[in-house]
């Protein structure tokens, strides 16, 4: 029994510290967008990346608040604070993921890094639109 909580609890370590680098992995080809010849990103996404669509993952990183409320049940989360986050220019839209707390509960902002469980979605192809969300997400430690 110690054993199979043991491997359960590394196991699940290992995920949170993986996530950011497994969704890193995505790559950009250039397009042109339009009849004026601009050229726009669009994100191919990798095999190993689409494995976790559908899936439960833990994932540590800093609340960005979409509103001035201090619990919150939708907000964006990044792989980076603040001042280093793709909202910022210093990150790029794959060190970010939209959230939505589970029904009936909120999350309470911290500028410090926390963790999340919830289930991953891959959400736009559209590099102008946030790739990917956490859904049902909960509290796992701040």
């Amino acid at each position: 029994m110690f054993f199979c909580f043991t491997f359960a609890l590394q196991n699940a370590i290992g995920q949170e510290e993986n996530i950011w680098r497994k969704l890193s992995v995505v790559k950009f080809d250039k397009r042109i967008a339009d009849a004026d010849q601009h050229i726009a990103r669009e994100p191919r996404y990798m095999p190993l990346m689409r494995s976790l669509d559908g899936t439960e993952i833990i994932v540590k990183g800093y609340i960005i608040p979409l509103t001035g409320k201090v619990a919150q049940s939708e907000f964006m989360f990044s792989a980076y604070p603040y001042e280093m986050c793709f909202f910022c220019g210093k990150a790029g839209p794959e060190t970010v993921m939209e959230v939505f707390a589970k029904e009936g509960t909120t999350v309470k902002f911290s500028e410090k890094s926390m963790t999340l469980k919830g289930t991953f979605k891959f959400r736009s192809s559209d590099v102008n639109d946030i790739m990917f969300a956490l859904e049902d997400a909960v509290l796992v430690e701040q």
